[in-house]
């Protein structure tokens, strides 16, 4: 239902005025549209003007729509749709437009009959749909098939909006191998202790016994001497 609220507001800036029908066309839901700016629908585009749109005549495909000139004496074109449900019907036509590229004309997207629930949305050419997908970043209808006759049993396709790039993440960094710890610095080896140096060896000791000896009868004599005296 947004989408469709949305669509409104792109008939007034496009400056869309719908004439009210009768009635009494309620089996081809014929329409007056007029616009006084371009817009263009499947494999044509529609100068500002006034056009009547209405349902093909046929009891067995109930989605095949027909866009004449103002005066219904020339066919502009013939479009394949699928059906699009609303909620809330609303007793006036609504038409939903595509956002499409800068530059380029809105492109029509939907029709609903005054008081209807379901109504016709649109199938584009390949390449158009591509177009408008990317523009209003939603699934398009699409179709290849031109041709009335072909169009009651032709196959109506999808074309889906294109993904948005997303920044890819900058790869993680390879895993650099750890650094070797650096070798522990060899102990010095220990200092060996200082070999004992032996004393020389001293000459016999019996000259000093000799003189121990010599020195005691001296001090023996100066003894005696000192009592005799």
């Amino acid at each position: 239902m947004k989408q469709l609220v949305l669509a409104v507001a792109s008939i007034g800036l496009l400056g869309v005025a719908i004439a009210p029908s009768a009635r009494a066309d309620e089996w081809n839901k014929k329409t007056i549209l007029t616009v006084n700016e371009t817009i263009q629908v499947p494999n044509k585009v529609l100068p500002p003007g006034t056009y009547v749109i209405k349902l093909l005549d046929s009891p067995s495909n109930r989605h095949v729509v027909q866009i004449f000139d103002g005066d219904e004496t020339h066919l502009l074109t013939t479009i394949l749709a699928i059906p699009n449900y609303r909620l809330q019907p609303t007793g006036k036509t609504v038409f939903g437009f595509w956002e499409t590229p800068p530059g380029q004309p809105k492109a029509l997207r939907a029709w609903f009959y005054p008081g209807d629930n379901f109504g016709q949305e649109f199938a584009y050419p390949k390449s158009a749909a591509v177009q408008i997908a990317a523009s209003a970043h939603t699934p398009v209808p699409t179709t290849e098939v031109t041709e009335p006759s072909e169009m009651a049993t032709a196959a109506v396709t999808t074309t889906p909006a294109p993904q948005e790039e997303t920044a890819e993440a900058p790869p993680a960094p390879e895993p650099q191998p750890e650094a070797a710890a650096p070798a522990p610095a060899p102990e010095p080896a220990p200092t060996p202790d200082p070999a004992p140096q032996e004393l020389p060896k001293t000459a016999s000791p019996y000259p000093l016994i000799g003189l121990a000896g010599l020195l005691s009868l001296a001090m023996f004599l100066v003894l005696r001497v000192v009592r005799t005296s």
